[in-house]
Protein backbone atom coordinates (compact mmCIF):
# COMPACT_ATOMS: atom_id res chain seq x y z
CA UNK A 1 0.00 0.00 0.00
CA UNK A 2 2.76 2.11 0.55
CA UNK A 3 4.34 1.92 -2.55
CA UNK A 4 0.71 2.95 -4.00
CA UNK A 5 0.73 6.03 -2.27
CA UNK A 6 4.51 6.82 -3.54
CA UNK A 7 3.32 6.53 -7.30
CA UNK A 8 0.86 8.94 -6.33
CA UNK A 9 3.08 11.27 -5.00
CA UNK A 10 5.82 11.27 -7.54
CA UNK A 11 2.96 11.42 -10.09
CA UNK A 12 1.83 14.45 -8.77
CA UNK A 13 4.88 16.21 -8.09
CA UNK A 14 5.31 15.50 -11.61
CA UNK A 15 2.25 17.67 -12.42
CA UNK A 16 2.90 20.24 -9.64
CA UNK A 17 6.75 21.07 -11.57
CA UNK A 18 5.04 20.81 -14.85
CA UNK A 19 2.49 23.05 -14.34
CA UNK A 20 5.34 25.45 -12.66
CA UNK A 21 7.40 25.19 -15.89
CA UNK A 22 3.93 26.21 -17.59
CA UNK A 23 3.63 29.44 -15.47
CA UNK A 24 7.33 30.33 -15.39
CA UNK A 25 7.26 29.73 -19.37
CA UNK A 26 4.06 32.73 -20.07
CA UNK A 27 5.20 35.25 -17.18
CA UNK A 28 8.74 35.25 -17.39
CA UNK A 29 9.80 38.27 -19.56
CA UNK A 30 13.04 38.06 -19.33
CA UNK A 31 15.60 34.93 -20.58
CA UNK A 32 14.90 33.00 -16.97
CA UNK A 33 16.48 29.31 -16.45
CA UNK A 34 13.50 28.54 -14.06
CA UNK A 35 11.42 26.75 -16.57
CA UNK A 36 14.28 24.88 -17.91
CA UNK A 37 15.21 24.22 -14.70
CA UNK A 38 11.91 22.91 -13.73
CA UNK A 39 11.43 20.67 -16.73
CA UNK A 40 14.60 19.00 -15.78
CA UNK A 41 13.15 18.80 -12.71
CA UNK A 42 10.00 16.59 -14.11
CA UNK A 43 12.34 14.77 -15.89
CA UNK A 44 14.31 13.30 -12.81
CA UNK A 45 10.80 12.55 -11.47
CA UNK A 46 9.70 11.10 -14.15
CA UNK A 47 12.61 8.79 -14.67
CA UNK A 48 12.48 8.10 -10.95
CA UNK A 49 9.33 6.99 -10.93
CA UNK A 50 9.72 4.52 -13.87
CA UNK A 51 12.91 3.09 -11.69
CA UNK A 52 10.48 2.97 -8.40
CA UNK A 53 7.61 0.99 -10.87
CA UNK A 54 10.05 -1.48 -12.08
CA UNK A 55 11.50 -2.39 -8.92
CA UNK A 56 8.81 -2.44 -6.98
CA UNK A 57 7.49 -4.99 -9.59
CA UNK A 58 10.34 -6.83 -9.82
CA UNK A 59 10.37 -7.18 -5.29
CA UNK A 60 7.22 -8.34 -6.00
CA UNK A 61 5.28 -5.05 -3.83
CA UNK A 62 3.65 -4.34 -7.19
CA UNK A 63 1.83 -7.32 -9.54
CA UNK A 64 1.13 -6.48 -13.19
CA UNK A 65 -1.68 -7.30 -14.58
CA UNK A 66 -3.38 -7.26 -18.14
CA UNK A 67 -6.64 -6.68 -20.14
CA UNK A 68 -8.78 -9.38 -19.57
CA UNK A 69 -9.34 -11.97 -21.96
CA UNK A 70 -12.76 -12.21 -23.77
CA UNK A 71 -13.78 -15.13 -25.56
CA UNK A 72 -16.38 -14.38 -28.58
CA UNK A 73 -18.80 -17.10 -29.38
Amino acid sequence: MIIKILIILAMLAIMVSLFRSLYFLATEKSESKKTVRGLSWRIGLSIGLFLLIVLSIYMGWLEPHGLPIVNKP
